[in-house]
């Protein structure tokens, strides 16, 4: 039997080189593996999170978002590809699972405290901020999800899923199942500036540019701040360009040239930053021919999210069905 893996990622905005690095290379490698069984979802509701504000674009960055994840390689054939509120049961169940989370679990939340902390052009004080991680627990728990990709630092978020699977099979059955985070590593990507490649930064590579506007991006990257002249040597341990190589270039040779020719002031950082740009070119040119197909084609992506969402929907349906009488509810009668 294949194992159940359940992803998701919130519509905000465009994605970027760090988002392929970090999750998309990922999606596509388990949607490949036979011993998997996929779901990816556009989490719209999550993204009203903190975006409820300015939410009059988040359909606009939904499609961005599908197409995007169609131009590095998820196949809609193998993986349902769907809107999160597309699937209604969504939100069923996360009001089923808010009746029996204890507020202290949220509060404690690392997240939580964090995002209160660093966030301060926004009103987070809302109940579905608080509440985001029994959302995010419904999203998985749908689907019976044995697994979920995870970086070591979101592991908190799976936990509070798990300790609530427990609960509700405490108070209503063994129906939920515990999932088992599939940690997975992420790599450091930074951005033009040298801080981590953030949507919200400006500093990003997008998936969605142009050749010529990512090398013009590039070309202008910060790089390690003692290279003052072409004759000064650098050290590349201090060079976000260097950073970016480790990711993206896979020609071990060149990069031990790199970095001797960085130390030595052998190599000029344009130099450096031309064979990255190659690199990432190369990477690029098969994305940027499947995004040719789907970028703008609506009727297309309707078609892929409408045939997601219902193959989701069959799933998700199913495991309503079994939570509702469970918790003494009396299921719609068809």
């Amino acid at each position: 039997m294949k194992k159940r893996v359940l992803s998701a990622m919130r519509p905000t905005g465009a994605l970027h080189l760090g988002h392929l690095a970090g999750a998309l290379s990922n999606f596509v490698r388990l949607q490949n593996d036979d011993n998997y069984e996929c779901f990816y979802s556009i989490a719209d509701w999550h993204a009203l999170m903190s975006n409820y504000a300015e939410s009059d674009r988040t359909s606009e960055f939904s499609y961005m978002a599908l197409t995007d994840w169609l131009s590095v390689g998820l196949d809609p054939e193998k993986s349902p590809l769907f809107i999160q509120s597309h699937v209604k049961q969504h939100a069923e169940l996360a009001l089923a699972l808010g009746m029996i989370t204890p507020l202290g679990w949220l509060y404690r939340n690392p997240t939580y405290k964090e995002q209160l902390f660093n966030v301060r052009n926004k009103d987070l004080g809302m109940f579905g901020f608080l509440g985001y991680p029994v959302l995010m627990a419904a999203d998985i728990l749908l689907y019976k999800a044995e697994f979920v990709p995870v970086g070591e630092d979101q592991s908190a978020h799976l936990e509070l899923s798990r300790e609530l699977v427990r609960r509700f099979n405490n108070f209503f059955g063994d129906i939920l199942i515990e999932p088992q985070p599939l940690f997975t590593q992420t790599p450091k990507v930074p951005g033009i500036d040298g801080r981590k490649m953030s949507k919200s930064y400006g500093n990003a590579l997008e998936l969605s540019e142009s050749a010529d506007s990512m090398w013009q991006k590039l070309r202008t990257m910060k790089t390690d701040p003692a290279r003052m002249r072409r004759t000064d040597p650098g050290d590349p341990e201090k060079c976000p360009v260097w950073d970016l190589h480790k990711v993206f270039n896979n020609n071990e040779s060149e990069k031990s040239e790199i970095c001797s020719g960085c130390k030595s002031a052998g190599i000029g950082c344009i130099d450096c930053k031309k064979k990255l740009n190659a690199h990432i070119n190369e990477l690029m040119t098969p994305i940027r021919e499947r995004r040719a197909k789907y970028e703008g084609n609506k009727k297309l992506l309707d078609e892929i999210l409408r045939d997601g969402a219902l193959r989701a929907e069959k799933v998700a349906d199913s495991t309503m069905k079994e939570i509702y009488p469970a918790m003494g509810l009396l299921p719609r009668i068809e």
